[in-house]
């Protein structure tokens, strides 16, 4: 195995160099050595004598070990660093370079092995919209891409793999979700909240269920059938793929062009350490959800739009904020409203469905995740001619069987992303799609993938 070791100046260099031979012995053909920092046991300007060339990793330690990495094809990094060089945080930053180059990162006690990455169909751009966690918003920004791509007549099929998938990959051809088939769905005691569903009734595009069980520290689901799910898809000639990630997980194909989802109330440390820097290298844009409330105005809020601005650019984050859009007109009607958001956002939904839409909100649940929750705040509303619901949870299962036998109509919401920052989203939407489309022409030509 053709190895990148990584070593600090914290060590006496007979001693580093000692530790490079052991590796040797253990099978790991040391073909360079990046010194990422420490010069406690080095004389000034010393460049140590290692027995392999030594790169001096300068004021951005992770850009020397992805140069390393890139311009020796190594096959593994082997760290022989040790903190304070290397705290708890850098290292797992070092790791994330490591994994987003397909390199495994090993050490004394530990490995890393980068996440399984399939190649994407041939000739067809791929695109990814992953996140830091459940309910972030991906569903709401896969649609909304997903719908301009139709306006732009690219015919794409949204692939969804969630924790609810299906066990087999099945397709929902567009106009095919309705509440009917919903309901029949939920009394065959199927999954009728899936997000692949989700996305069929709400972009009016052909979607694809899959389903995933467990996630990896840098998202590798345990178990997933979302592989095949993306060959059915291409089967049918799409323009452009959007593959859909579920909770914090991704998919394992090797994508044209990503984006990431991450709400505002994001803790920091979930982009900016543990292996969050993995997902961010395998980004081309990030969409900051839910800044319409007081999550971006936290001193996490901007530490957390700093970051991100720091780590991919200005023209590379928008930051938005979520509208609640229902899919049929609710105007002068006495509504019911049911939502998988926190109760200080559904506040804010609630607001904007009187404010924009002209319902008369009789009542709302923040319970829609918590089926015996919702079924009690249901049970206890006021009288209401229309339920205004998210396609999640149990919003079929519970919400929408209650509203049939209790004659109201169900009319499902859409969250849509809108900018709040300036940018123009579409544009950026637009953007990633055509990056998407190059890359995969030159993906085709030369047989790569990110």
């Amino acid at each position: 195995m053709r190895t990148l070791a990584l070593v600090d100046g914290e060590h006496y260099p007979p001693v580093t160099r000692w530790g490079i031979d052991v590796a040797r012995d253990r099978g790991y053909d040391v073909v360079a050595a990046v010194l990422i920092g420490g010069r406690e046991k080095l004389a000034a300007g010393e460049i140590p004598d290692l027995g392999v060339p030594v790169r001096l990793a300068g004021d951005d330690r992770f850009a020397a070990v992805a140069a390393a990495i890139d311009d020796l094809a190594v096959d593994v990094v082997l760290d022989l660093s040790d903190e304070p060089i290397l705290g708890y945080r850098e290292r797992m930053a070092v790791a994330a370079v490591a994994l987003a180059r397909g390199v495994p990162y090993v050490g004394p006690d530990f490995r890393l092995d980068p996440p399984e990455r399939v190649a994407p169909p041939p000739g067809t751009p791929t695109v990814a919209v992953v996140g830091t966690g459940k309910r972030t918003g991906k569903t709401a920004v896969a649609g909304e891409i997903a719908r301009i791509a139709a306006r732009r007549g690219l015919s794409p099929i949204v692939v969804a793999m969630g924790r609810g998938g299906p066990p087999t990959p099945q397709v929902a051809t567009a106009g095919s979700v309705s509440l009917e088939t919903l309901l029949a769905l939920a009394r065959d005691g199927e999954h009728a909240a899936s997000d692949y569903l989700e996305d069929a009734l709400t972009t009016g595009v052909t979607t694809i269920g899959a389903r995933r069980a467990g996630g990896g520290l840098a998202g590798a689901p345990f178990a997933t059938n979302v592989v095949e799910a993306v060959q059915l898809a291409a089967a049918r000639n799409p323009g452009v793929i959007v593959l859909e990630g579920s909770g914090a997980s991704v998919p394992p194909i090797a994508w044209d062009a990503g984006v990431l989802v991450v709400p505002a109330t994001c803790p920091v440390e979930y982009v900016r350490g543990y292996l969050g820097p993995y997902r961010l290298l395998r980004t081309d844009l990030a969409v900051v959800t839910m800044a319409g409330g007081p999550g971006l105005e936290t001193e996490n809020g901007s530490h957390l739009i700093a970051h991100l601005h720091g780590s991919l650019g200005d023209a590379h984050v928008v930051v938005t904020d979520l509208r609640p859009t229902p899919l049929a007109s609710v105007a002068g009607r006495r509504a019911f409203f049911a939502t998988t958001a926190p109760a200080a956002v559904a506040e804010r939904q609630v607001a904007d469905l009187e404010a924009q839409h002209g319902a008369e909100i009789v009542g709302w649940s923040a319970r829609l995740g918590d089926r015996a929750g919702l079924a009690e705040d249901l049970d206890g509303a006021e009288e209401h001619e229309v339920l205004l619901t998210e396609l999640k949870g149990a919003a079929v299962d519970v919400a929408g069987m209650r509203a049939v036998a209790r004659g109201a109509d169900v009319v499902f919401v859409d969250n849509r992303p809108v900018s709040v920052d300036g940018e123009d989203l579409e544009g950026r939407f637009v953007e990633v799609l055509d990056l998407a489309a190059g890359r995969a022409i030159n993906r085709t030509a030369e047989g790569s993938g990110r």
